[in-house]
This record gives C-alpha cells, structure tokens and sequence, in this order.
C-alpha cells in the first residue's frame, strides 16, 4: 500500500512539475493569440487604406484585404504552436499538417470548395459589389463578396447567404453588366386599326418619356395575328437598375395607352365569336340516316 502511495505522489509531483514547466510557454502561446489578433486587424486596416487608393476594384480589394486577415492569422497560430510545443518544430508541425491534409480534406472539402471559388470569383470578378444579379430563384443586390460565401440584398430588403461554389459553378445572370438594359412590352390592336399610324404613334409615345434611352433607339415591331389583336411588342432601352426599369415601365404603359386613346387606337378585349346553325338545316346524321332508308 505504502509503494502504491509513493508512485502516486510520484506521478502527481512529476505532472505538477511539467506543468509549472510548461506553464510559461503556454501562457505566452495565449499571448501571441491575442497579439495576432491584434495585428491581424491592424494589418487589416493598413492594407484596406493602401488598396483603397491604389485599386479601383471593390472585389480586388476585398481578397487582398482578406487574405492579408487570413495569412496573418495563420502566421499566428503557427508561431503560438511552435512556443506551446517547444518539441515540435515548425518543419514538424508543417509535416503533421500534410499527413493529415487527407482527412482535412474529406472533413471540410466544402468550405475548402467555398473557399477557392470564393477567390476565383474575386479575381475573375463576374460580378462585382452593387451589382444586381439573379442566381437560382434568388435576385438581389451584391453587398459583399467573402472567402466563403457572397450576401445579396433583396428587393424586399432581405440578406441571402449563398456559397461561393453554387455561384462559381451555376448560372449567373447579370442585370448591371451593361451600362443600357432592354425591356420588351407587348401590346394588341384592333383589326381595323390604320398598322402604319399605330406604330408611329407607339414609337412617338414611347420616345418622349422620361428615362427611356435615346440610343440605343426604341422600336416598334409587329409580332402577329392574335385571336382578337395584331399584337406588337415596343422594345425600348434604360439604365440596367431595377429601380429604373420597373418605374420607366410604368410611364410607358400609361404613356402608350394615352396616346392609343388620342388617336382612336383601340386596344381590344380578348373576343369570342360564336355563330348559330339551324340543327335540321345542317343536321348531318339525319341526311345519312334519310340516304340508308331510301337504299333499302
């Protein structure tokens, strides 16, 4: 019992004596944490100032500044590593993480995913920050670009997270990459109406509002015979913005009906005709019937 106690007290004086021992390197592992963080948003702000002045790009911007953010965080755990360790050696703990580059891989291989798209997206910039864009059944403004995923704003004012590798790897539709946007309205007339004199009016209309684009030009085609109409579709350009075009439509379809309604252009309702037989005059079954018995 007494050689059982003395290994014991044993085992408990040599814990306590490693930890005293490596109580300094472990406090001062704390401390570079701290310190890192620190200087990481130190670091932070002074790249964010030099590549504001230096880089137009909004998206170039916000890799560099992160990866800054990240490469000094990185740096930082690192060195607290080495210092809580003293054993293990940076070549060492360098060589544990590619021996278990494997498994991290499989763990984590979608923010890994996320991770990478995220930087092709900012170096190759589709889009940029304040673009609107639709991807998915989800459309909004851009606000802001990370590693991992890229926030749009809605127009109903809600924040859609969505990771970079859905919007690397899918279809993305720009709605601000060009500095004009088109917007097709269609509209019918009556049969009867004068065609040469209803396009003349649409395009004179459609030419006088405000926030439709002088060039490229508005145009007024025919698309075809409908049930009831000749439909036409006037095409007519404005800046890309949502904002712009939604409220740009609105004048033009009040301006249009305006006009249609100063020139006697008239926009029909959808009509049905029905027309009316005399069942015995046009009765085709009792002709085939009256055939058969005059046969027999």
């Amino acid at each position: 019992m007494n050689a059982l106690y003395q290994q014991v007290k044993k085992s408990l004086l040599t814990l306590i004596g490693n930890t005293i021992e490596w109580f300094p390197a472990f406090l001062t592992a704390i401390i570079v944490v701290f310190l890192t963080g620190y200087v990481a948003n130190l670091v932070r702000q002074i790249v964010s100032r030099i590549v504001g002045r230096a880089i137009k790009s909004l998206s170039l911007r916000s890799l560099l500044i992160q990866t800054s953010y990240v490469t000094v965080w990185a740096i930082g755990i690192l060195v607290a590593c080495v210092i809580a360790f003293p054993d293990l050696r940076l070549g060492d703990l360098i060589g544990l993480l590619g021996l278990s580059s494997v498994a991290f891989g499989f763990a984590f291989q979608d923010i890994f995913k996320n991770f990478l798209a995220g930087i092709l997206l900012l170096l190759q910039e589709p889009f940029r920050i304040g673009d609107q864009i639709i991807v998915d059944d989800y459309e909004g403004t851009v606000q802001d670009i990370a590693i991992r995923s890229t926030q749009i704003v809605t127009y109903q004012g809600e924040i859609v997270v969505i990771p970079n590798a859905i919007l690397f790897t899918n279809p993305v539709q720009v709605l601000t990459a060009q500095r004009q946007r088109r917007t097709d309205l269609a509209i019918g007339v009556d049969y009867n109406t004068d065609l040469r004199l209803t396009v003349d009016t649409l395009l004179q209309a459609v030419l006088e509002i405000e926030g439709v684009l002088a060039e490229p030009k508005p145009e007024v085609d025919g698309l075809g015979f409908g049930e009831s109409s000749i439909d036409f579709v006037v095409r007519y350009w404005t800046l890309p913005q949502k904002i712009h075009v939604r409220r740009t439509r609105t004048k033009v379809i009040i301006a249009l009906k305006e006009a249609c309604d100063r020139a006697g252009i008239n926009i029909p309702y959808p009509i049905r005709t029905l027309y009316y037989y005399d069942q015995e005059k046009f009765h085709d079954n009792a002709a085939i019937s009256n055939g058969r018995k005059a046969d027999e």
